[in-house]
């Protein structure tokens, strides 16, 4: 009786032990909880864009005026900062000195000129006198000689003249072309030296240029686009000023460097633009914007849909329940927007919120799909 008694109660404790132990079949260990998400479908189309560069503007035509004669100014004809035409008297050196040597020179021209005549007539009497065998070959000759002595002191004397009327119409200084005057750096008075000193900085700015450097792998766009019969008011190239508003007007390529800088690796281009009320002064800092029009269709998608790990981008995907991470190859970012340029198909649904809480093959529930908008044109700032 003992024994059995003992047989019966490690059977029992067996089995407790084995319901203890999940010896029911029917019962299987959950999961995590699917994560609420929102997703986006994958559209295709037309991607407008802006590529920015700092540039620099910088006048078309710029001139250091100096003077070409030595002397005093006496004149100063220009307010500073004022727009004057080409041509326009700007300042007049003392003329004295030069009026006095203009004079002199023209005087000296007349004596000259006087002794020509009596040599050229002395020649005529004698060759008359020497064909009638009335006078010493030598006397002729030597009034041949006293006339071409003559003809070339007349000649020195013009070269003498055609100086010093130099000097006296240098005495005043002209606009080389249509400019806006700098700061006058002499006062009237102020001795100013040939060559030497410098008067003031003269700059054309309406239209004006601006420089920027791009890198040389775009040589063959840009060469694309210097040959395109662009119209007027192609926007294309704009530019942004330093209070980040954008310039009214569009400008017009009209340059590319004829050499690559080999320690930048990059090429200098100019687009010049029209200038009326003379916003844009030279050495002004701006960003040219240069527009990019995808004329195929692009596939465009949030940018928050996209998870950036070690410089590589991913996008999670849905398959029925499930997120699947893929790798993808982005293009242009275009405003709140980036281009795919591989990875995704169209008709393809990405997370695009509740990205965070994702990892690969994590169950998902749609509470309620967000229609965003189909990608259109955008511009990016």
């Amino acid at each position: 009786m003992k024994i059995s008694h003992c047989l019966v109660g490690a059977a029992t404790l067996s089995a407790l032990l084995f319901a203890g132990c999940g010896g029911n079949k029917g019962s299987e260990q959950k999961g995590p909880p699917p994560v609420a998400v929102s997703v986006y479908r994958v559209e295709p189309g037309s991607a407008t864009y802006f590529d920015g560069y700092p540039a620099t503007v910088t006048s078309l035509d710029q001139v250091d005026i100096r003077p070409q004669v030595s002397g005093y100014i006496s004149q100063i004809f220009f307010r500073e900062g004022q727009h004057v035409a080409k041509s326009a008297r700007l300042y007049a050196i003392d003329q004295q000195q030069y009026k006095a040597a203009y004079d002199q020179a023209s005087a000296n021209l007349d004596v000259a000129r006087a002794n020509l005549a009596k040599a050229q007539q002395d020649a005529d009497r004698y060759q008359d006198l020497a064909k009638a065998d009335a006078v010493a070959r030598q006397t002729l000759e030597h009034a041949l000689a006293d006339l071409q002595s003559a003809k070339m002191q007349v000649a020195a004397v013009e070269a003498n003249v055609k100086s010093v009327e130099t000097n006296l119409r240098y005495s005043v200084i002209y606009a080389p072309f249509d400019c806006t005057m700098g700061i006058s750096l002499v006062k009237v008075g102020s001795a100013v030296t040939a060559g030497q000193t410098l008067l003031a900085t003269v700059s054309s700015d309406n239209p004006i240029a601006v420089d920027a450097s791009v890198d040389e792998k775009q040589i063959s766009r840009f060469a694309e686009l210097l040959q395109k019969n662009a119209p007027e008011r192609d926007s294309t190239f704009t530019i942004i000023l330093p209070d980040q508003t954008v310039y009214l007007y569009p400008g017009r390529l009209t340059f590319i460097d004829r050499a690559v800088d080999s320690q930048t690796g990059t090429i200098r281009i100019r687009v010049v633009f029209a200038n009326g009320a003379g916003l844009l002064k030279p050495g002004l800092t701006c960003n040219l914007r240069v527009q990019t029009s995808n004329s195929d269709t692009s596939l465009l998608i949030p940018y928050r849909a996209v998870v950036e790990q070690m410089g590589e981008y991913f996008v999670y995907v849905v398959t029925g329940d499930k997120v699947t991470q893929r790798k993808v190859d982005l293009g242009t970012r275009v405003s709140d927007k980036a281009i795919v340029k591989a990875g995704l198909q169209a008709d393809e649904q990405i997370v695009v919120e509740g990205v965070q809480k994702l990892r690969d093959n994590s169950p998902i529930v749609i509470p309620a799909t967000v229609p965003l908008p189909s990608p259109e044109t955008a511009s990016a700032k």
